[in-house]
């Protein structure tokens, strides 16, 4: 700060020169005063926490890497897997469950016997209903997280919501296990609980899985850039984009080392029958409740405030109302409804009878939510290039040859394909990217992301083919039963469609959990998160309509039409979004327009660089 000093006293010493008189002064007082200033400028700059902010050339220069992370962070990311290990081990399950009919030869809980090439089943009723079911399922899965997100937001807060959840979730699992037990799948019994649970178990994890990510995020409170000096004496600027980068990375891997869990899920249909399948889940359930009474006191908490939706909307209806429907959309549409435009309008306190009751941040985080919701509505296509529509790549699978293994053991290695690429990014291609100063934004990542997902698509349409030409029934290859049954093409085959799609989720599922907290309203976190999870319900919606047509001969198209259109809408993505790289990254507000602070442990200082920074007891700093 001594050089502040300096540049004040310097300015306020310096002579005074009337106006009319400025020929007598010296010919270096501009240069003179315009470098003093310019010094001023660049100065670094304490906020009020005592932390140390960047400077623009530092913003430019220095490598910026992570700040530091809570405990309870990687205890949250511990219970997503758990959750979602539950979740993914039962629906694995589902196709087989529902498509095919119990093995001849089987033991009657669903197993196949033994050195054939027979698919594990229960309850018989086709392609056609196994995939309108499993939609059903994931469409209520990620609508109701619409309504959980709502409920946290404004009402219960996250954590309440969540151990809401948790329960409904275990009701789920039991009805599940019940009806899959031998004796009531003999009786041909099996479907009324399996349908009751699968509605249950959707109710469960969507008021679980909207608040979850928001949450995890919510423990990190750092709100800006802060310079800091590390042992080596590098200076680098810590960056919350970064950390929370670092934490969906964590949290994502987390989601699919809990679904990889579907690979015993899988062989326990094969080999011991749908009872285990269900019960094994269950059993990881159990870790849910004990994790979130172990870190219950300690979380940074955010109390629900009543959601900001009504004010949401009301500035969008302000807007409309001044500047029509036809411009909608274009740059400073929004602007029409800041305060401080109405202000210098006469307009103060109401308009059209409607109360004022925002500012001019809460329309630029208005701007920020909806750029954000227009992004997921790019997301269906996507998914249905993750992993086919519906069940179709699992049905792929049972026209193939096996040898012994479960048909659908290959939706686990999308999974690993995930877990593994997760640390390769957040620990070797991303900070080589930030040290070689490439800024791979939020666009050109889920842009990477779509194009690739693409190409897992049309990799399962010349699979597909392949499987047409050389099946016993040919072209009606799907429940052959001429000869072996299958064509001869080994199940592996698939691998590259759920190692492609796999590595597809890292760029853009993870970068839209990022998206949906950055951008959103400090109360309405949940609900724009929920926003990110309704495209997989929209997704499913279009795969339930295209249901009828998932038949032979016809199984090749429902690949090629999705990845035509996935490289047509990332191409038209990156450009209509490609300027949202360059913005800075924000936390909408958190902390800074609820009516009341986060319960926070208490914490402990220490020294970074010249500045105080606070920390968490226990931190890695």
């Amino acid at each position: 700060m001594t050089s502040m000093a300096t540049t004040t006293d310097a300015l306020t010493s310096a002579p005074v020169y009337q106006t009319g008189l400025l020929a007598n002064a010296p010919d270096n007082l501009d240069a003179k005063i315009s470098s003093e200033i310019h010094a001023f400028d660049h100065e670094p700059s304490l906020d009020e926490d005592g932390l140390l902010r960047p400077t623009e050339e530092e913003r430019t220069t220095l490598r910026r890497i992570s700040g530091s992370i809570p405990w309870t962070a990687y205890m949250i990311c511990l219970i997503e897997f758990a959750e979602r290990a539950s979740y993914y081990g039962c629906q694995f399950v589902f196709s087989n469950f529902v498509q095919f009919p119990l093995p001849k030869g089987g033991n009657g809980a669903g197993a196949t016997p033994k050195g054939t090439q027979l698919t594990p089943g229960a309850l018989g009723k086709g392609l056609t209903v196994s995939s309108a079911l499993g939609l059903l399922f994931k469409f209520l899965a990620y609508t109701v997280p619409v309504f959980g997100g709502w409920l946290a937001d404004t009402k219960l807060g996250r954590f309440k919501t969540i151990c809401i959840g948790v329960v409904v979730f275990g009701v789920a699992h039991l009805v599940l296990v019940l009806g899959a037990l031998p004796s009531v799948l003999q009786a041909g019994h099996g479907m009324a609980p399996f349908v009751i649970g699968i509605l249950i178990l959707a109710l469960g994890a969507g008021l679980f899985k909207s608040n979850v990510s928001p949450m995890l995020l919510d423990q990190d409170t750092q709100k800006g850039l802060i310079v800091k000096t590390l042992p080596d004496g590098e200076k680098v600027i810590l960056d919350p984009e970064v950390t929370a980068q670092r934490l969906a990375l964590a949290f994502y891997g987390m989601v699919n080392v809990g679904a990889f869990f579907g690979l015993a899920t899988t062989y326990s249909e094969k080999r011991v029958g749908f009872w285990l399948a269900y019960g094994l889940p269950m059993v990881l359930y159990l870790l849910l409740p004990v994790l979130l009474w172990a870190i219950n006191k300690r979380l940074v908490k955010y109390p629900p405030q009543g959601s900001d939706l009504g004010k949401f909307f009301r500035v969008i209806g302000t807007s409309l109302r001044r500047n029509g429907l036809k411009k909608f959309g274009r740059k400073g549409y929004l602007d029409a409804a800041k305060p401080s435009i109405l202000a210098a309008e006469g307009i103060t306190g109401e308009h059209n009878g409607k109360p004022v009751d925002w500012d001019d941040n809460f329309v630029e985080d208005v701007k920020r939510s909806l750029e954000a919701c227009t992004i997921f509505l790019f997301f269906p296509i996507y998914i249905l290039n993750d992993g086919g529509i519906g069940n179709i790549t699992t049905s792929q699978g049972s026209a193939m040859v096996t040898n012994d293994a479960p048909n659908d053991i290959l939706n686990n290695f999308n999974a690993l394909t995930v877990i593994v690429t997760i640390p390769i990014l957040s620990y070797g291609v991303y900070p080589l990217l930030r040290r070689h100063k490439i800024h791979f934004g939020p666009i050109k990542r889920i842009t990477f992301g779509f194009l690739i997902a693409a190409v897992s698509s049309a990799i399962g349409a010349i699979t597909q083919w392949r499987i047409y030409e050389t099946s016993p029934c040919g072209y009606y290859a799907t429940g052959c039963e001429i000869g072996t049954g299958v064509a001869p093409l080994s199940i592996w085959w698939q691998l590259p469609q759920w190692m492609i799609g796999g590595i597809s989720e890292c760029f853009c599922n993870v970068t839209a959990l990022e998206l949906a907290y950055s951008r959103a309203p400090a109360n309405m976190k949940g609900l724009v998160t929920s926003m990110y999870l309704f495209a997989t319900a929209l997704s499913a919606a279009i795969a339930q309509a295209c249901t009828p047509s998932l038949v032979d001969p016809y199984l090749i198209w429902p690949y090629v039409a999705p990845a035509v259109l996935g490289t047509l809408m990332a191409i038209w993505f990156y450009f209509l979004y490609r300027h949202l790289d360059d913005d800075e990254y924000v936390r909408g507000g958190v902390g800074d327009t609820l009516g009341e602070e986060p319960r926070v442990e208490p914490r402990e200082s220490i020294r970074t660089g010249d500045a105080t920074q606070e920390v968490r007891p226990n931190e890695k700093v």
